[in-house]
Order: structure tokens, then sequence, then C-alpha cells
């Protein structure tokens, strides 16, 4: 009985789970494979307070979660400045490529939306909006 209590209470929270990928390649095969679009998100973790400021405001609101989970591939590279959150070598190697085609000038929080090739749609940064708002306006971009 037990059981099935917490499992009523944890099955909601795992149907708007957001996967955030970190491999690039991987991303462009799932954006098209499913028809979605790729949020390529640069985020300085444990240092930027207007990154964690987008995480919590907009990337961790359910109703982003649950837009996101239909139609966008969630793809992080992130370069946290701690000791302690330290990215393996690779992935730090991989997010710092990413960065040299896609952040050249180095912008935190910095929120590039791409099709599937890896053709940018469009770009923004952190904005004071709503989750709904942020979503409009990750939307248009599809339609440039």
């Amino acid at each position: 009985m037990k059981l099935i209590i917490c499992l009523a209470f944890l099955l909601p929270l795992c149907c708007f789970a957001q996967e955030w990928n970190t491999d690039f390649e991987t991303a462009k095969s799932i954006a098209k494979e499913k028809n979605k679009t790729i949020v390529l998100v640069f985020q300085g973790s444990d240092w930027c307070a207007p990154c964690m400021k987008l995480d919590k405001e907009i990337f961790q609101s359910e109703e982003f979660k649950s837009h996101a989970t239909s139609n966008y591939v969630m793809l992080k590279a992130d370069f946290p400045r701690r000791k302690k959150n330290a990215l393996s070598k690779e992935l730090q190697e991989h997010n710092e490529k990413l960065a040299e085609a896609y952040n050249k000038n180095g912008y935190f929080p910095y929120v590039v939306v791409l099709n599937y090739k890896g053709d940018v749609l469009g770009e923004v940064g952190y904005k004071k909006a709503s989750p709904a708002s942020y979503i409009e306006l990750l939307e248009s971009f599809k339609n440039k």
C-alpha cells in the first residue's frame, strides 16, 4: 500500500521531468527523429546569477517543462567555476567547442534555438518574463 501511495505522488513528477542533454550530436539526432527544436542553453550554473534566475523562473517551471517535453530537445552547455562542480575534461572541451560555434561573445546566460541541423533560428538571454512569455519568444524563432 505504501508503495502505491509513493508512486501516486512520484508519477506526476516523472511526467514533467525535463531531460537535459549534454551531447550536441545526440541532441541533433533526437531533434531530427522527433521533429523537435533544439534549445541550447549556455550557463554558469554556480556563478552566474541571471543563469540561476532563468533556470529557476523559467526552466524549472512546470509550464515550461511540460511544453519542452513535447517541443524541444534541451541541450545544456555549462561552464561552472567551482572545483566541486567541475566537468569532465571531455565535457568541458565539448562545451568550449559549442561556445566557439554558437556563443563567440561569451554571454551568460545565452539561449540559442536551433533546428536539427544545428542552424540558428534565434537567440535570447535572460528576460524577466513569465514561462508563457518565454515559451512564446522561443516559439517565434521557429517561424523565421
